[in-house]
């Protein structure tokens, strides 16, 4: 699985001439490495003098991070197989009427998959960038600059997602699904960006 390479490997194949993997899955691995910095943060408080009022929400905190960092992980290979998904459908044969129909279908569908998964993405960084202000304000300040990074990285992949969704959503002619999903889109991403910054002000005033 591609989420199984190494770090090497994988920066190989986004490098490469081939199509996957691509933006999406660096959008997913952004975000999980900003959930995996939230995670280092809690590690690195719980347990550690001076952090006691501090336990039960790192605890919290350190469970949803974990789980966000395992979805986002295993999006890296949904970003694939949904761009695959694409591809397989504008291969298929056009050569009468029913089959332009059948493989006109066919595009549609895929690419209402391959805006669900950035969408996903979407969702799930913007809860990491939220997490990352719990850490920022009462994690470990030996590590808080991790806390930094984790917002950035956490922002980095939303906004990198939503691109997906935007170039997906420009080939759908299902204007409810696209209006629907674009709300949402609009709705996640706003006061993203100013929250990014407050904890990055909050995180650089600590060191």
């Amino acid at each position: 699985m591609i989420k199984d390479q190494s770090v090497h490997e994988f920066l190989g194949a986004l490098a490469s001439k081939a199509a996957t993997p691509g933006g999406g899955s660096a959008a997913a691995i952004m975000g999980a490495m900003g959930a995996a910095l939230v995670s280092m943060v809690c590690n690195l408080t719980l347990g550690k003098k001076g952090y006691e009022a501090a336990e039960g929400d790192m605890q919290a905190v350190l469970a949803r991070a974990e789980t966000m960092r395992e979805r986002l992980a295993d999006m890296v290979r949904a970003d694939v197989e949904a761009f695959d998904q694409v591809m397989a459908a504008y291969g298929l044969p056009k050569d009468s009427e029913a089959q332009k129909a059948a493989r006109g279908d066919a595009i549609q569908l895929a690419l209402k998959a391959a805006t669900e998964v950035p969408l996903d993405c979407v969702r799930l960084c913007a809860e990491a960038v939220v997490l990352s202000k719990s850490v920022a304000e009462k994690g470990n300040k030996n590590v808080i600059s991790d806390a930094g990074v984790a917002v950035l990285a956490a922002y980095a992949g939303l906004r990198s997602a939503a691109l997906n969704v935007y170039i997906n959503a420009a080939a759908i002619k299902d204007r409810t699904f696209v209006e629907e999903r674009l709300s949402e889109l609009d709705r996640i991403l706003y006061g993203m960006e100013a929250l990014t910054e407050e904890v990055y002000q909050l995180v650089k005033n600590k060191l």
